[in-house]
C-alpha cells in the first residue's frame, strides 16, 4: 500500500521534479518506509512506499524493467501473484524481485491492457512505455484504492490523493455545480469522474485510461457486474455454501499475502466480528483486534464495546480498546478532515482517523468489514424500497436514500450553484443499465458500484493510510461480489438483512451479536450538534472565507443553526454538519493550496 503520482507532458517540454517532489510531499504519510522518483523526458513518477509485500528493496519503486522497457508506480495488494508469476514464468518471464509489483509489470508486458482481468485485488497503478512514449493507469474493479488526476491540455498529472495535485498548482478550484447538487443528495458521494473541484477528476472503478504524446483516449471499462439470477436454480443452503465458501476464500487470501502480522478492526457488528471468527478459523492464533469508542449523546450509545467484547473474550484476541472523550475529539477533527481526499459527511471519518493512529502503532494491516451491508443489504432502507411499487424506480429509490429533494438543495444553495436536478438524472440512468433481474438487484449493484467506492471505501482508505495502516476488505472480493450480487434478494434482505452472513455466522459469533439490531459506527457528536461542535460549526459556516464563497443561502444556514438537531437526513445524517464539513474542507485542504 502507497502513494503514488507523477506527470506526463503533452506539449513536448519536460516533466518537472520538483513539481513531483512537491506532489510526494503530500502523500508521505500513505508511505513512510520509502520514497522513489524516475524521470524520462516528458514523463515522472513519485513513490511512497508503505512496505507489506517483499520488504526488501528489490520491490523499491518507481520499479524500473529495463528489459522490459517498462517503469511502474503501484499502490495496493494483488492477491493471487504468486499464481500469477508462476503462470508467467511459464511464458519464459525472469523476476528479480518477491513481489506482486514485479508481477504487474510482466503481466502488462504480456498482456497488454487485457493484464487487468487477471489481477485478483485492490490496485491503482500507472506504467510508463519508453519505447512507446505512452502511460497506461488502471483502477481496481471496485475502486478500493484511489487515483485522482488533472488535465489541462498541456499537462497530464495523477496522484493519490487531491491534495497531492493542489500541491502541483495549476488545479481549477472552483466548485463543479453537478458534482455539488450529488454531494449534498448522496451524503457526500460524486461518482466518477467528477470532484467537488472542476479540475479535479477521478478515474472510475474498473476503468483503465491511456495517454500518449498524441492525446489522451476516452477510459475504458474492463469489469461489468451483473445481479442476474444464474442459468441453474439454488436452494437456500446451495446459496450459504457457496458464499461461505467465497468468504472463507476471500478473508484467507487477504491474510496469506502480507510479510508483516494483520489485525481486525473489530466494531462490534455482525461483519467485522464474522472477519475474526474466520480467521481463527483459519489458524490465526496472535489475533489482534481494535475497537473505539466515544461518549454517549441524546440518549444514543457512543460505543459497541459490550458486542465487541463478547467477539473478545470468545476468540482470546489481544485486543485493545481504545475510549476518547468528546473533549479530546473536537482537537483532533481538523486533522481528519485534512487527510480527507475528498469531504466526507459521515460522523465515522474521525472515528476511523482516531482508531487508526492506534492501530497503527502495532500493525501494518488490517481487516475491515466494509462493503458488507451493500454486497448483502443490511441498510434499513433495502426492505422499504423494495416495498415500493408505485412510482418510476429512481423515485422508490430516491424516498428512502436522498439526503435533500432538489426542491431543498436549490433553496440551500445560492443561485450561481443552483440548476437542474442532475442526481435523480444519473440514478435513473444508472438503475436503468442492463444485466439487473429485478429493481433491487439494480439497487444493489448501484450501491457496490458506485455509491460505496466515495462512502465508506474512500473513507476507510483515507483515514487507515493517513497512519500508513493498510486496511484490506474481503467483503469487496470481486469474485465474492459476483456471486452474491447472483443471489435473489429475497435472500439476502430476510430477517431485516444480510441473511446469508446471520446464517454463516451462527454457531461461529455469539448470537448477541448476530440478533442485535443494525448498529452503526458511533460518533454521537456529529449527529447531535451541541456545545462545542456546534461552536465550531458555526464558526466555520461564518467564516470570511464562507460569506466570500456564499455557497448557502444564510436563510438555511440559520434555520439548522437555530435548531441542529432537528434537521436529519433520511438515513439520520445531520444537514447542518453535511453544511459545515463542505466548508471546512475547502478552508483548510483548498483555500491554503491554491494560494500558494
Amino acid at each position: 500500500m502507497c502513494g503514488i503520482c507523477g506527470e506526463f507532458r503533452l506539449d513536448g517540454r519536460l516533466a518537472k521534479p520538483a513539481v513531483v517532489q512537491r506532489m510526494l510531499t503530500c502523500l508521505e504519510r500513505r508511505g513512510p518506509d520509502d520514497a522513489g522518483q524516475y524521470h524520462d523526458n516528458a514523463l515522472a513518477f513519485g513513490h511512497r512506499r508503505l512496505a507489506v509485500i517483499d520488504l526488501s528493496e528489490k520491490s523499491h519503486q518507481p520499479m524500473v524493467d529495463d528489459e522490459l522497457g517498462l517503469v511502474l508506480v503501484f499502490n495496493g495488494a494483488i492477491y493471487n501473484y504468486p499464481a500469477l508469476r508462476e503462470t508467467l514464468r511459464g511464458h519464459g518471464y525472469r523476476f528479480f524481485s518477491d513481489g506482486d509489483t514485479e508481477v504487474i509489470l510482466k503481466a502488462y508486458h504480456f498482456w497488454g491492457d487485457a493484464c487487468v482481468e487477471h489481477l485478483h485485488g485492490m490496485f491503482a497503478f500507472a506504467i510508463w512505455d519508453k519505447r512507446h512514449h505512452s502511460l497506461f493507469l488502471a483502477r481496481d474493479r471496485l475502486g478500493i484504492k484511489p487515483l485522482y488526476y488533472s488535465l489541462d491540455g498541456k499537462v497530464f498529472r495523477f496522484a493519490s490523493n487531491t491534495q497531492a495535485l493542489l500541491a502541483a498548482g495549476g488545479v481549477d478550484t472552483r466548485i463543479d455545480a453537478v458534482a455539488l447538487h450529488h454531494l449534498f443528495t448522496l451524503h457526500a458521494v460524486v461518482p466518477a469522474p467528477r470532484t467537488i473541484l472542476r479540475g479535479v477528476r477521478k478515474l472510475a472503478p474498473g476503468c483503465t485510461q491511456r495517454l500518449s504524446t498524441k492525446g489522451v483516449e476516452q477510459a475504458k471499462a474492463y469489469w461489468h457486474l451483473e445481479a442476474k439470477r444464474p442459468s441453474i436454480t439454488l436452494g437456500d443452503q446451495e446459496w450459504l455454501d457457496a458464499i461461505h465458501a467465497a468468504l472463507r476464500a476471500a478473508v484467507k487470501k487477504r491474510l496469506d499475502i502480507a510479510d508483516v502480522p494483520v489485525g481486525v478492526l473489530l466494531s462490534g457488528g455482525l461483519d467485522s466480528s464474522l472477519l475474526v471468527a474466520l480467521l481463527a478459523e483459519a489458524g490465526v492464533d496472535d489475533l489482534r483486534t481494535f475497537s473505539i469508542g466515544f461518549e454517549d449523546v441524546a440518549s444514543e450509545s457512543g460505543n459497541e464495546f459490550g458486542y465487541s467484547d463478547l467477539v473478545v473474550d470468545r476468540y482470546r484476541t489481544h485486543h485493545r480498546k481504545l475510549h476518547i472523550p468528546n473533549a479530546e475529539v473536537l482537537p483532533r477533527l481538523p486533522e481528519a478532515v485534512d487527510a480527507m481526499s475528498e469531504p466526507m459527511f459521515a460522523q465515522d471519518a474521525v472515528a476511523f482517523y482516531l482508531l487508526a493512529e492506534q492501530v497503527s502503532r502495532e500493525v501494518k494491516v488490517v481487516q475491515s468489514g466494509q462493503g458488507a451491508d451493500e454486497v448483502f443489504g443490511g441498510y434499513f432502507w433495502y426492505p422499504r424500497m423494495m416495498r415500493e411499487i408505485i412510482g418510476e424506480p429512481v423515485q422508490r429509490f430516491r424516498k428512502h436514500y436522498f439526503d435533500r429533494d432538489h426542491e431543498e438543495l436549490m433553496a440551500m444553495l445560492t443561485e450561481p450553484w443552483r440548476g437542474d436536478d442532475y442526481t435523480t438524472a444519473l440514478i435513473a440512468r444508472k438503475l436503468a443499465e442492463p444485466g439487473a433481474d429485478t429493481l433491487m438487484d439494480a439497487i444493489l449493484r448501484l450501491d457496490v458500484t458506485t455509491l460505496i467506492v466515495d462512502d465508506p471505501v474512500k473513507r476507510v482508505d483515507n483515514m487507515t493510510m493517513a497512519w500508513g495502516l493498510e486496511a484490506r476488505v474481503p467483503f469487496l472480493d470481486h469474485e465474492l461480489v459476483e456471486l452474491a450480487m447472483q443471489c435473489p434478494p429475497e435472500l439476502k434482505l430476510r430477517d431485516n438483512g444480510k441473511y446469508p452472513l446471520k446464517a454463516i455466522a451462527r454457531g461461529l459469533v455469539p448470537d448477541a451479536v448476530i440478533d442485535r439490531p443494525k448498529g452503526y459506527f458511533p460518533m454521537p457528536a456529529l449527529k447531535y450538534v451541541q456545545g462545542e461542535f456546534l461552536d465550531m460549526m458555526r464558526d466555520a459556516l461564518n467564516a470570511a472565507a464562507a460569506r466570500q464563497r456564499g455557497l448557502y443561502s444564510r436563510e438555511y444556514i440559520d434555520r439548522l443553526l437555530a435548531e441542529p438537531e432537528k434537521h436529519l437526513t433520511r438515513i439520520q445524517g445531520s444537514k447542518l454538519w453535511h453544511c459545515a464539513l463542505l466548508e471546512i474542507w475547502l478552508q483548510r485542504v483548498v483555500d491554503p493550496l491554491a494560494a500558494a
